[in-house]
């Protein structure tokens, strides 16, 4: 069996982590060897980066510099973690991926595509996601699940117009790669976005029917 790539996309608050537990039990299911991971994240590097863009305490970086900095621990997490996964035939559920790039630093930022598909090439050559799966919220309600937990971090606190440029360009991403995305209704009850979630992977993936 072919070793797979999906990734979970989608604003805060969307339910990502229920949703990979809801991915990880199909596989289980089916015996299906997989890791779990997250973007930025994955190392001691990117873990590291992780918090300096989220939690760092000189104000947020110049855009480009966050750029720079989550693709360089996309590429120590690819080099340490994804790649000898997948390499070992084990399938690889990652919490965002690239796509959360094009959406938050290109949509929500303003970057060129250009330059974040420059550096996508440069750091992924050829390896894209097998799967994506889009939550899709508004925004508003996404962020007000995230404050009945508790603090915010840099990302949450952006501006409501920076978060609908974020869902729009996921929107627009699912539009142009209908094969390899999925975009599931995360507002509804959820029950029945883990039906639908179930459902949309079978359809994409043959190994999960």
């Amino acid at each position: 069996m072919k070793a797979r790539f999906i990734t979970i996309e989608g604003v805060e608050g969307v339910g990502k982590s229920t949703n990979i537990a809801v991915l990880e039990e199909m596989l289980r299911e089916r015996s299906i060897d997989h890791i779990r991971t997250r973007e930025p994240g994955g190392t001691g590097l990117a873990e590291s980066i992780r918090a300096l863009l989220l939690e760092g305490q000189d104000g947020r970086p110049a855009a480009l510099s966050e750029l720079l900095l989550i693709f360089a621990a996309r590429a120590d997490h690819l080099e340490k973690i994804i790649a000898p996964a997948l390499e070992q035939g084990k399938w690889v559920i990652c919490d965002r991926f690239t796509d959360a790039t094009f959406a938050y630093q290109g949509g929500g930022r303003g970057l060129p595509r250009e330059t974040i598909a420059a550096l996508e090439s440069m750091v992924q050559g050829e390896l894209r996601p097998d799967l994506t799966v889009i939550l899709d919220l508004d925004p508003e309600i996404g962020l007000d699940r995230v404050r009945r937990r508790g603090k915010l971090d840099r990302i949450e606190q952006e501006t409501g117009d920076f978060h609908a440029r974020v869902r729009d360009c996921y929107l627009d991403i699912a539009r142009r790669e209908a094969g390899r995305c999925v975009v599931i209704d995360a507002s509804a009850d959820p029950d029945v976005v883990r039906q639908a979630l179930q459902a949309a992977v079978a359809d994409k993936l043959p190994e999960l029917r």
